[in-house]
């Protein structure tokens, strides 16, 4: 009979030695994966593991997984948290950045650079803490040349977030000029990128935080000025002040409603968080006295053509070199550890997962 310790052990060995041994497709080998099981209760557990390739389903694309990174969600998962994995056993990881190794669409050769962020990965499909994917060939982009692998998955699901919320700003009616851009969460992966983006497009950005320390790095990738985050929490009146042109909010809960009550007139927000909590205290009249928009963002369920817009935006106007300043590698071993930090409010910038390769 296997030991728990022991078989980790194993599985921690084999995630160090995934790069000068990685798994072939058509070998029926163990290879390493954090994996979601149910628990006691309603709780689940998170333990890398060893599993074979028929552990995964066949959707139709074999990846060899490079790198992943930690999101919340993935801090959830590893953490038995409700609300992210829907099923048992499942291998965590919202994102995933690596090579082609088989794919039932044509134009994804062998050898392919890709990457693939939300699309259900550790919450319905297994996902990318593992040497090894079987995913849907719908989502996956081919990786800009301007970004390595490792770039590819410090972006991930938190710079396609913000790259769809600016998307989503520009389109209805933001331009450089109309006045300053409030972006909440900004110590964050999402928040830290939406600024960069923000600068580099041109625009005027405000960068809300409750971590001063914070300013110097969050100056350096383009914002304008910072603002304490605590302005934005007590509660005022349903119309203040007209601030800004527009939003990018991780926050939610009183934070956002304070930002619908301050922006400009026809002025939007594009909201994709909930640190802040989820209820939205809020009142109609910022929008229909200054006629201004709640925007929607969900990076799970959209689709190739928006990623593919997304990534060309990436591309554009993110500099590599500010990727690389704010980001750390780890190994697949202390992905979980690493984990911790974010749900305690601790972490910043991007935590890059080194799966294999790279």
């Amino acid at each position: 009979m296997s030991h728990p310790a022991a078989d980790a052990a194993d599985a921690a060995d084999a995630a160090d030695a995934a790069d000068a041994h990685p798994t072939p497709a058509g070998e029926q080998a163990a290879f390493p994966a954090w994996v979601v099981r149910a628990g006691e209760g309603r709780r689940t557990a998170a333990a890398l593991e060893l599993v074979p390739l028929t552990f995964l389903e066949d959707r139709g694309t074999v990846v060899r997984v490079q790198f992943s990174s930690l999101n919340y969600k993935d801090a959830l998962a590893l953490h038995g948290r409700p609300g992210v994995v829907r099923r048992t056993p499942l291998i965590a990881g919202i994102d995933l950045t690596g090579e082609v190794v088989v794919s039932d669409d044509p134009a994804l050769a062998p050898g392919t650079l890709v990457t693939l962020d939300g699309a259900g990965l550790g919450e319905d499909h297994h996902g990318g803490l593992a040497a090894l994917a079987n995913v849907a060939s719908d989502g996956l982009v081919a990786v800009p040349a301007v970004f390595t692998a490792q770039q590819a998955a410090a972006i991930g699901t938190a710079g396609l977030t913000a790259a769809l919320a600016i998307d989503a700003l520009e389109d209805h009616g933001l331009v450089p000029g109309a006045g300053p851009v409030l972006v909440t969460g900004a110590g964050g992966g999402s928040g830290g990128i939406a600024i960069a983006l923000l600068a580099a497009a041109g625009h005027e950005v405000v960068a809300a935080t409750g971590r001063p320390q914070q300013a110097e790095r969050l100056l350096g990738l383009g914002a304008s000025s910072i603002l304490d985050r605590a302005e934005l929490e007590e509660p005022g009146r349903p119309l203040q002040r007209q601030r800004w042109a527009g939003a990018v909010d991780a926050a939610g809960g009183q934070v956002l409603a304070s930002i619908l009550s301050s922006l400009r007139e026809g002025g939007a927000v594009a909201a994709f968080g909930l640190a802040a909590g989820t209820d939205l205290p809020a009142s109609v009249l910022p929008f229909i006295l200054r006629g201004v928009s709640l925007l929607g963002i969900d990076s799970v369920r959209v689709g190739i053509a928006a990623r593919r817009r997304a990534w060309e935006r990436l591309a554009r106007d993110l500099d590599p070199a500010l990727l690389d300043a704010s980001t750390r590698v780890v190994p697949l071993a202390n992905a979980k550890d690493e984990a911790a930090a974010l749900l305690e409010g601790r972490g910043t910038g991007r935590v890059v997962v080194r799966v294999s390769g790279g």
